[in-house]
């Protein structure tokens, strides 16, 4: 969760087309990847819970943050409410109208059950986060920190609070490659580790765990070798060295916990090895790249993943890549649908009309490379020059009129 910025920050900044250009495809690209492609059209209510989508927050209805509603109810029903954009949620059903909104009707979607008893909420759904409960931004900084969201509850955490004592200036060290950058995919929170501490039983490349000092220093794993030498969040896994990966992986987890036999004769050793573990430490926890694809899926370890309300973990539909690529896919469609309409319909215009919209394209561009001259490179160009140049094109089409 990182503070936005843009070029109406500055209302003195100045950009060239290009810049513009990208700037607005950027923000629309960022929309697309946060709504997931969901044009806010139809209330979700009818999809159930969902693996995963878009929720927002009604602070004007339900002040004490216990109701979520999805995009399209958040643009129709509750259009002039104070709303907080929780990014996205999984398994959550939209809640607009239902009996924690009073009289306020859903507008798309009348008649919903009381409640959604499925439905959980944290923290967020009244604008704070982390183990320090202040909101995001927080009016009391000066300077916003980035947060990194636990993929279990999540919440999102500050750095220096991973290790839940925030007066103790406990900060843990985000794993890195040689660049810098992060070297893991998801993080699971502390106080979430004790529900995945079967992850602690694969070997230590698969996973990295942040130590806290008794002086309240932090320090990570000192076996960092294997998992700064997998790719980064932003970099593709290519398929032949996943598959060895997750063979290694595998191997590794009987390995780890019985040298006699080999992996799965004498069963599988994460399952096994929940019953015969030392006491867990809660430590937050940082896990590689495709690290899902590596999770046992025997029958003991299944049925230990829904004990433990976990089984998400293996759904590929429960990732945010996942859910992004998806979005992505709907962009690339709904662009290639806009533009095949556009021809569509410039292709079923009569002869005169096609004439009509050419000749307005032709002055526009004549206009504008006119504004672009006259300015040059010693101004920039203002909203006025804009206005002045639709001007000078509207009073030439009424003469031609």
């Amino acid at each position: 969760m990182a503070s936005g910025g843009g070029f109406e920050d500055d209302a003195d900044a100045t950009v060239s087309i290009k810049e513009y250009i990208e700037s607005m495809d950027a923000e629309e690209l960022e929309a697309d990847l946060v709504l997931g492609g969901d044009e806010g059209d139809e209330c979700t209510y009818p999809k159930g819970y969902m693996k995963r989508q878009a929720i927002f927050s009604c602070i004007t209805c339900t002040p004490e943050g216990n109701a979520g509603v999805c995009t399209a109810c958040c643009l129709t029903c509750h259009d002039g409410h104070e709303l907080l954009e929780l990014w996205t949620k999984r398994n959550l059903r939209c809640d607009c109208g239902n009996s924690k909104f009073g009289t306020l009707a859903c507008k798309l979607l009348p008649g919903k059950d009381v409640e959604n008893t499925e439905n959980s909420y944290n923290h967020n759904f009244k604008g704070l986060y982390c183990v320090c409960d202040q909101p995001y931004p927080d009016p009391n900084v000066e300077e916003q920190v980035d947060m990194i969201q636990c993929c279990i509850c999540e919440d999102w955490f500050h750095e220096e609070h991973f290790g839940y004592k925030s007066s103790d200036g406990v900060s843990s060290q985000i794993p890195r490659n040689e660049e810098g950058e992060p070297a893991y995919e998801d993080f699971i929170c502390l106080n979430c580790s004790p529900v995945c501490s079967f992850l602690t039983l694969y070997p230590e490349k698969l996973w990295d765990a942040a130590k806290i000092d008794s002086n309240g220093s932090a320090n990570t794993c000192s076996d960092t070798a294997g998992l700064n030498q997998t790719p980064t969040a932003s970099e593709p896994v290519k398929p032949e060295n996943g598959t060895e990966a997750e063979k290694s992986v595998l191997k590794g987890c009987s390995e780890k916990l019985t040298e006699s036999e080999p992996y799965p004769a004498s069963g599988c050793a994460i399952a096994n090895g929940l019953t015969s573990c030392p006491e867990f430490e809660k430590k937050p926890l940082f896990l590689i790249k495709a690290w899902r694809n590596m999770l046992c899926k025997c029958e003991k370890c299944l049925e230990m993943y829904s004990e433990r309300k976990v089984s998400y973990l293996l759904d590929a539909e429960d990732t945010i890549a996942e859910y992004e690529n998806k979005a992505k896919e709907k962009r690339t469609e709904k662009l290639e649908k806009q533009e095949g309409e556009a021809l569509d319909l410039l292709n079923n215009l009569g002869h005169v009309a096609k004439v009509e919209i050419f000749h307005g394209i032709k002055d526009f561009k004549e206009e504008f490379r006119s504004l672009l001259e006259s300015a040059g490179t010693s101004r920039a160009i203002t909203s006025e020059d804009v206005e002045e140049m639709f001007s000078k094109l509207k009073n030439k089409r009424k003469r031609m009129e």
